[in-house]
């Protein structure tokens, strides 16, 4: 019977995890670490903050392979991007050595989130008058744009008659989705977060708080599963920049060429 390689983790925080203050009980230090989870060393936000986080793992005893996971649930494609970059950076530092760095698949895609916020519908009231809100932190007018579609998956096939949206720190504000509920006739309201943080930040009268959107235990299962993939191709020689590196195509404003502009391709890289 073989086991898995151990790893340390360093989790990449963005906008869903209020810079990844939202991900600091996922940390060693913060408590034990589940069974189902490997360890997590730091989180950090993208950038010089989380290039420090990984140089320190590096460092520690044990000489264990360095996972970064980018800790989106879909949408936050940047995150992504900006984690391979810095990886790349570290890797062609000198005395890097090689085969100890990878970057995971981002946590989760749009359709996990889906299918969470479905999972987490079923568990808050559902009356003939009743109204699911989506929260999540403000981020960018892509980022928030794209939770509307979600919001709208989300509440296919489900149990409530009204699914708003609702961001900290944006427009609506919770408080303000709320107020749109009971206008479209909503006598009770359940805030769900699409979010590694709480429902509500700060509570809202009349607004019921449906708890987390996942378990720690779920989270943790997830990062295993995450890193047993990462592991494994990186023994092939993979570490993952590549794909990270493309999360970003196809995001934000579209571009066209004027007139006797010359056209350019994209190019893709597919990594299975």
């Amino acid at each position: 019977m073989t086991h898995p390689q151990p790893a340390v983790l360093v989790l990449a925080g963005g906008h869903e995890s209020d810079g990844g203050r939202d991900l600091t009980p996922l940390t060693a230090t913060a408590g034990p670490a589940p069974a189902a989870g490997p360890t997590v060393h730091a989180v950090a936000s993208a950038g010089r903050p989380l290039a420090e986080a990984v140089r320190a793992a590096l460092a520690a005893p044990g000489g264990h392979p360095v996972c970064v996971v980018p800790m989106t649930l879909g949408r936050d494609p940047r995150l992504v991007a900006d984690a391979a970059r810095t990886l790349r950076a570290l890797a062609a530092e000198p005395g890097q050595r090689p085969g100890r760095l990878a970057l995971t698949a981002p946590f989760a895609a749009a359709e996990h989130l889906i299918g969470w916020l479905r999972a987490a519908a079923r568990t808050a009231p559902a009356t003939p008058d009743g109204a699911l809100l989506v929260t999540a932190p403000a981020a960018g007018p892509f980022e928030d744009a794209e939770l509307f579609r979600i919001a709208r998956l989300a509440r296919q096939f489900g149990r409530h008659r009204w699914v708003e949206v609702a961001f900290d720190g944006g427009d609506p504000d919770p408080a303000e989705g709320a107020a749109r509920c009971r206008l479209l006739g909503a006598r009770t309201v359940t805030a769900v977060p699409a979010a590694f943080g709480p429902a509500l930040r700060t509570p809202v009268p009349g607004v019921l708080d449906g708890g987390p959107l996942l378990r720690p235990s779920a989270v943790a299962g997830v990062l295993a599963a995450r890193t047993a993939d990462a592991l494994h191709l990186l023994g092939h020689g993979e570490d993952g920049t590549a794909a990270g590196l493309d999360a970003e195509h196809g995001h934000g404003y579209a571009h066209t060429h004027g007139p006797g502009e010359p056209s350019h391709t994209h190019p893709h890289t597919h990594t299975h």
